[in-house]
């Protein structure tokens, strides 16, 4: 895979190329420090996917996630891993809130698995969308808002298929991971998507439908 990187501190950056070409996956074509400069990247090299901060010049606020969504809407076919030091849902769901395919919103400690980090780089190539399972877990940890929600009405094993499908896994796989057939699972599966109301008709996937469940109601906490 061909890959850009975007990350204004020069060791993470650097690290990062190290760790992803030592796999022989990936070749990052460029490696930039700034969203202005991701973006121009994607326009001159049409990489198959970036890597890219959340904050970077000139503001720290939010750019790596704006330059996701322009790169997502102007190049369709590249997938795009947002990094971030912050495990609050609200960063997540402002990712996502648009569309999820093709995205994927990681916690920075995953550059230290280089597995992880493939893997979420195939998943987003393929048009698929990855959440770090750290950010689910504290959002299924914060029980007062849980009681208040929807999420209330989840089982503790549809809870724990939950935290499965945030990290992009098929039935299949958790199965094997929660010692599960994979009919047992398409029932779970198949039961959070009514409770939470997330129909056939609803445009947005609904695997990550699921997971965006939690992550609107931290985003709404966090703008109260």
């Amino acid at each position: 895979m061909r890959v850009v990187i975007a990350e204004d501190n020069y060791l993470v950056r650097e690290g990062t190329r190290r760790v992803l070409e030592e796999t022989n996956e990936v070749q990052v074509i460029a490696a930039v420090d700034t969203a202005a400069e991701l973006v121009d990247a994607v326009a001159r090299l049409h990489p198959d996917a970036v890597i890219t901060d959340i904050r970077m010049p000139p503001g720290h606020q939010m750019e790596g996630i704006t330059a996701a969504h322009e790169i997502r809407a102007t190049h369709p076919n590249v997938g795009v891993v947002v990094l971030s030091q912050h495990a609050a849902g609200a960063y997540a769901f402002e990712l996502l809130k648009n569309g999820t395919s093709g995205l994927a919103y990681l916690l920075k400690d995953r550059v230290a698995d280089p597995d992880e980090l493939v893997r979420a780089l195939r998943e987003v190539v393929a048009g698929r969308s990855v959440i770090d399972p750290k950010v689910v877990e504290e959002l299924v940890n914060r029980s007062g808002r849980l009681r208040a929600s929807p999420l209330h009405e989840l089982s503790r094993r549809e809870i724990e298929v939950l935290r499965e499908m945030a990290q992009g896994k098929t039935n299949a796989a958790i199965g094997s991971s929660l010692h599960l057939s994979e009919s047992a699972v398409e029932k779970y599966v198949s039961a959070i998507f009514l409770k939470l109301g997330l129909t056939e008709e609803n445009h947005l996937h609904r695997r990550v439908g699921a997971v965006l469940a939690f992550l609107r109601d931290e985003a709404a906490e966090r703008h109260t």
